[in-house]
């Protein structure tokens, strides 16, 4: 952009986690009321769900790599989380996935003739006519915009040509078309508890033509709105117009089903941060130790490193936590020692194991130790969840026996991650976290007045009903793992 920022103002996104939902649509404006589509079959169905899920995420995670995944699959073989946002004048509603893996926010256009119609979540999709909108106009690949993604002028350039986009992720999903620009709609927040109506041009992806499940009916939205690093993205447009600060945090809540997703600085509760890693496109994270009932693993130096197919990244967007086969291993060994008597069933490829007692009681606590002395202290009942009466199964995986490219990696998922206040601040290149009660709320301060203001955990509500099991691990498909290729 440039003409100078207006002062930044505080951004709330409020994000319902819901158990079951069901009930009225969005406000008319700005609020990006985040919805869940969850797996039907009982918890059974939903743990290999899960798993299903996190092959997709890892594989996109990797797919600069050129590791092959699967698709999204059915409405009973994964879940996700999507949002409602207006675009345009007039504002027209548009159901987007949130993926803080990927960058630009694109929505399905009038003029795409394999666009699905229809979505197996039961909502109504809308396609996105430039046409329709008085504030809508198509970007030139000559424009600073189109310049600056793609590092320069693309060659055979003229006024006339617009700025296309082609994004494919690795199960050979894809979404090609151009970039247009229009209004957004959002609410800042303006008091405790309280919004008020505001919009900011936005430069996102007109979908021509969709590939893969990105094509099918069965889980479809009208597009994805990514939270990723790169200027793209709507959180760096918002905060170049001033709109934001380029920070945003999440809290799930897997006790109550609830959680707050926020855009805005923090400030209460206070988070510890660790680095970022420089030059990533996800959020990787420098991790020095593994405590198991407070005694370190005795692991490898090696496998602290952080490059390419190797280091630890924070993530959101998948269930479980994937792990290195040697510190896999030695993390089983340390969890079970006290409990050799116990026999291990293969339940859908997870490994699960009677068990009458609680788990909590009974089973060490593991703690990953990040640099800046930074803990994330991971209970029994995180690393395992329920499968049936007395039926424990393990949340870590084995990233050894998934994919060769992804097996030195460490990925933390939903299952480590929920009922703590996570802060990705992308201005100081930090991403901290806190145990926190996500069914509480949380202070942002708004950077125009000075004033904090509270944000509460809500619920929202859709025209249909998923029935899931509360002591499975909420999923927030932020598609961290949904690496854009161009």
């Amino acid at each position: 952009m440039d003409r100078p920022p207006a002062p930044a103002v505080a951004l709330l996104l409020l994000v319902v986690i819901a158990a079951a939902v069901e009930g009225a649509g969005a406000e008319a404006t700005g609020v990006f009321h985040v919805r869940r589509s969850l797996p039907a079959g009982g918890a059974g169905a939903a743990a290999e769900a899960y798993r299903a899920h996190d092959g997709s995420r890892r594989g996109r995670l990797l797919a600069a790599a050129d590791i092959p995944l699967g698709g999204l699959g059915l409405p009973t073989d994964t879940g996700l989380y999507y949002t409602e946002i207006g675009i345009g004048t007039p504002t027209k509603r548009y159901y987007v996935q949130v993926d803080t893996g990927s960058d630009i926010l694109w929505v399905n256009c009038i003029s795409c003739d394999r666009c699905p119609r229809k979505s197996g979540l039961g909502l109504e999709l809308t396609l996105y006519d430039p046409k329709d909108s008085s504030t809508g106009s198509k970007v030139s690949c000559d424009q600073g915009f189109c310049a600056a993604t793609y590092g320069g002028l693309l060659p055979g350039c003229t006024t006339s040509l617009p700025c296309e986009y082609s994004v494919t992720y690795g199960d050979g999903s894809s979404t090609t078309g151009y970039f247009v620009s229009d209004l957004l709609q959002f609410d800042q927040v303006s008091g405790d508890g309280r919004t008020r109506p505001a919009n900011s041009t936005v430069t996102f992806g007109c979908g021509s033509q969709q590939g893969g499940d990105l094509g099918s009916s069965n889980q479809a939205l009208d597009g994805i709105i990514g939270f990723g690093q790169s200027n793209t993205s709507m959180l760096s447009q918002l905060s170049a117009a001033g709109k934001v600060k380029k920070i945003f945090a999440h809290c799930l809540d897997t006790i109550n089903g609830g959680g707050i997703f926020a855009i805005g600085n923090v400030v209460q509760p206070k988070v510890k941060t660790t680095p970022l890693v420089p030059n990533m496109p996800h959020y990787n994270v420098n991790l020095e130790s593994i405590d198991v009932g407070g005694t370190a693993l005795k692991l490898p130096s090696h496998m602290f490193d952080t490059g390419e197919k190797k280091g630890t990244i924070i993530d959101s967007g998948t269930t479980l936590t994937y792990l290195p086969e040697i510190v896999y291993k030695e993390i089983m060994l340390a969890v079970f020692a006290k409990h050799k008597d116990i026999t291990f069933h293969n339940v859908q490829e997870f490994l699960c194991f009677q068990y009458v007692g609680r788990v909590d009681d009974d089973f060490p606590k593991i703690t990953f130790h990040f640099e800046n002395d930074l803990p994330l202290n991971v209970y029994p009942h995180d690393y395992f969840f329920e499968n049936g009466d007395n039926l424990y199964c393990v949340g870590f995986q084995n990233g050894g026996l998934q994919s060769k490219d992804g097996k030195g990696m460490v990925l933390l998922g939903d299952l480590v991650l929920s009922n703590k206040l996570v802060v990705y601040d992308l201005e100081n290149q930090v991403i901290g976290w806190t145990e926190y009660n996500c069914s509480s709320s949380i202070k942002i301060k708004d950077e125009q007045t000075g004033a904090t203001y509270t944000v509460d955990a809500h619920n929202i509500s859709s025209g249909w009903r998923f029935h899931w099991q509360k002591h499975l691990a909420v999923l927030l498909v932020t598609m961290v793992y949904s690496y854009l290729i161009f």
